[in-house]
């Protein structure tokens, strides 16, 4: 916390010419030495004793404008040192970290110790996925195309019409279910 000011060129002007000339022997004498020392540093409680005696000597001079162009004088905090336990046991735990970050980073990588058996597995779930994304497309045209044959014998009486009925049905599911496995594949590998 700050309990100084270091002095600016007003209250040095001040000190040294004849401006506070009335004030008490004793503040003067403390003034100077203040102004003398490394930094001229003037504590906070010397600035309270110069405004009380401004004031009791009914002076023009105000204390802001004696501290025109002074600035706050902040003590530097001391750093205590750091605990040599501590400093290791912080290491430890960010190469630990490190280790970990990098573990994960890598561990999809081929050729790493995962094994081939980690691969193939992969492989496996990727082609079980492919292979169960196509026979639900099959099964949903298919399914199309008998609901729609059997649904439009109320409407058609020919077996031609019911066919062609079924088959544009079939073909509009199929291209919708097209459409969503693009979009789904394309938002997977966006995410790759």
């Amino acid at each position: 916390m700050a309990s100084a000011v270091r002095a600016g060129r007003r209250l040095r002007q001040a000190v040294e010419g004849s401006e506070l000339a009335g004030l008490p022997a004793d503040l003067r004498a403390e003034l100077e030495a203040a102004l003398a020392s490394q930094g001229a540093v003037v504590p906070f409680r010397l600035l309270r004793r110069l405004r009380t005696a401004l004031r009791e000597a009914g002076s023009p001079l105000y204390l802001h404008q004696l501290l025109e162009g002074s600035e706050i004088d902040f003590p530097e905090v001391p750093v205590p040192p750091r605990n040599p336990e501590l400093v290791a046991r912080l290491e430890r735990i960010k190469a630990k970290l490190a280790n970990e970050e990098y573990q994960r980073m890598t561990r999809n990588i081929t050729g790493q110790t995962n094994g081939t058996l980690a691969e193939f597995g992969r492989q496996v779930r990727s082609v079980k996925a492919v292979v169960i994304t196509i026979f639900n497309f099959i099964v949903t045209v298919v399914a199309a195309f008998a609901c729609t044959y059997l649904g439009s014998q109320y409407v058609f009486a020919e077996t031609a019409a019911r066919v062609l009925s079924a088959v544009i049905v079939a073909s509009v599911v199929g291209l919708a279910e097209l459409y969503v496995m693009v979009r789904t594949l394309e938002g997977d590998l966006g995410k790759l």
